[in-house]
């Protein structure tokens, strides 16, 4: 196991402080442009490309308080790499309820979350328009870097200057208001596209049923296939998973109660319910609208295992008869209460999200499950080549400790095959993001050498020097290979990826 740790002794039964944590939990009004000239260790010659990040930039509207940094606007950050140096550079997203806001200075928009324009109930009422905040995840595909956020369309910017173009509709594919999922996956050899990498996204329309629709997109842009299917219940999903035959959801069992949120009483968010006495429920898609020799399914089908919540999964394959998932799992979905404040979050208080394995047999229904990984963890990551294939190692951020709940502070990687386990630690000071997995060949469709021959890319929010900076750890062994010190911290961010392409 290896374990770095920063500039202070770990007290074994707390290695962080909760005050040090909230200070990443600050806005960050200005933008940047310029090179990072403050490295420890040396970026990899052989590292070329653009890591796009995604997050809530601004928690607050002119001082007033988001509810939730889940409703703060969107910031994108882009560190370019190229000849073993870096540049870095970051801009909001022009989004319509940004620009309104930062000219009126103050809240206009109610969030999802719980974050309500001023005046009470009365000033809620009604009120069902909700801001595209644009704030959740970034990809380059097709030729068009776009912003996401799973209510709306995509916001379209240039990747060169992060400056926004506007609302983005895939020509055509998209009609204004429709959703677009923040968490699409591509398959690196589609057997549907004659082995060329696709891009997967989905879209829900929840209610009493709800209408899952899978849409499938060429290297180009250029929509390949559009699949939907309706499941009973409502539908709160943040991620799915992918294999090269099927689609894979995990339906929470949660319920919406809209009277609240009508009377302007709660938020949308804080409406939702979860029933620990229901099961999860499996369902599995079919990517082929017609039967195919690859898919035992020609329809979809619903697979109910245990009671729990999942907003992330790691990956998905097929293995003979069954379907193997490696997923987070929580025991419950975390409420969000009007009276409570995020930043006061009591991590003892909370069960841990865990990563397990889940067995779906197609054609006996069984589904087995069991724990692959104890310690609190999130954001799973892997090669991209192995998406929707076996895989062996997963990379995820990950506590301090092996056991209880608790920030994120390290990155761990977990060997499926051995039960081996590495450990990067960034404790106590150390606040750690989404590891990106940057394969070292340019050609991150294939599996060339080792699944762990790259580096393992992530924002640290270093609350000694109150600066973040971008660590490149060795994917063999999780030693550092350089830190890059920014020049301020960025506020905690959700999802982003990599593109070969330099910006």
């Amino acid at each position: 196991m290896t374990s770095i740790e920063l500039n202070k002794p770990i007290a074994p039964d707390k290695p962080y402080n909760r005050e040090d944590w909230q200070r990443g939990y600050r806005s960050l009004p200005q933008e940047f442009d310029y090179w990072i000239e403050d490295v420890d260790g040396e970026i990899p010659l052989d590292l070329t490309g653009t890591l796009f990040r995604n997050g809530p930039g601004r928690l607050d509207v002119n001082g007033q308080r988001i509810h939730h940094p889940f409703d703060g606007d969107g910031m994108i950050c882009a560190i370019a790499f190229q000849n073993g140096r870096a540049h870095f550079r970051n801009r909001y997203i022009q989004t319509e309820g940004y620009l309104a806001e930062q000219a009126a200075g103050k809240i206009m928009y109610r969030g999802v979350f719980g974050t309500d324009k001023p005046g009470g109930w009365l000033a809620n009422l009604f009120d069902l328009k909700l801001k595209n905040i644009a704030n959740t995840n970034v990809i380059y595909w097709g030729g068009k870097l776009l912003a996401l956020w799973e209510a709306a369309e995509p916001h379209r910017l240039d990747p060169r200057t992060l400056d926004t173009i506007g609302l983005d509709y895939l020509d055509g594919v998209l009609q204004p208001g429709d959703a677009f999922g923040a968490h699409p996956w591509v398959d690196p050899a589609s057997q549907l596209d004659h082995g060329e990498p696709c891009l997967l996204n989905f879209a829900i329309k929840p209610g009493l049923s709800s209408k899952i629709t899978v849409l499938e997109f060429a290297a180009n842009g250029q929509l390949q296939r559009k699949n939907s299917t309706t499941v009973p219940g409502f539908c709160f999903i943040h991620d799915f998973a992918i294999t090269p035959a099927y689609s894979i959801f995990f339906q929470n069992p949660v319920t919406f109660n809209p009277l609240p949120f009508l009377a302007g009483l709660r938020s949308a968010g804080e409406c939702i319910q979860f029933h620990p006495e229901q099961a999860t429920k499996i369902v599995v898609i079919p990517r082929s609208p017609s039967p195919t020799p690859h898919a035992l399914l020609s329809t979809a089908q619903t697979f109910a295992t245990h009671s729990g919540f999942v907003f992330h999964h790691a990956n998905a394959f097929e293995a003979g008869d069954e379907i193997v998932i490696d997923s987070i799992c929580y025991e419950s979905l975390p409420s969000v209460e009007p009276d409570a404040d995020f930043r006061e979050t009591d991590f003892d208080t909370l069960a841990p999200g865990q990563l397990w394995r889940f067995r779906v047999n197609l054609r006996s229904g069984e589904v087995q499950r069991h724990l692959l990984e104890a310690r609190c963890s999130e954001f799973p990551s892997l090669h991209p080549a192995k998406v929707g294939r076996s895989h062996r190692y997963l990379y995820l951020a990950a506590a301090h400790a092996p056991t209880g709940n608790a920030p994120n502070q390290a990155i761990l990687k977990v060997d499926v095959e051995t039960a081996d386990r590495q450990l990067w630690s960034a404790a106590p000071w150390g606040y750690v993001g989404e590891p990106v997995f940057v394969p070292r060949h340019s050609d991150h469709t294939a599996l060339v050498g080792a699944e762990d021959d790259g580096w393992v890319l992530t924002l640290v929010f270093d609350a000694s020097s109150d600066r973040s900076a971008l660590v490149i750890l060795d994917a063999h062994d999780l030693h550092q290979v350089a830190r890059l010190n920014l020049k301020h911290h960025v506020p905690y961010g959700l999802h982003g990826s990599f593109t070969p392409d330099c910006f």
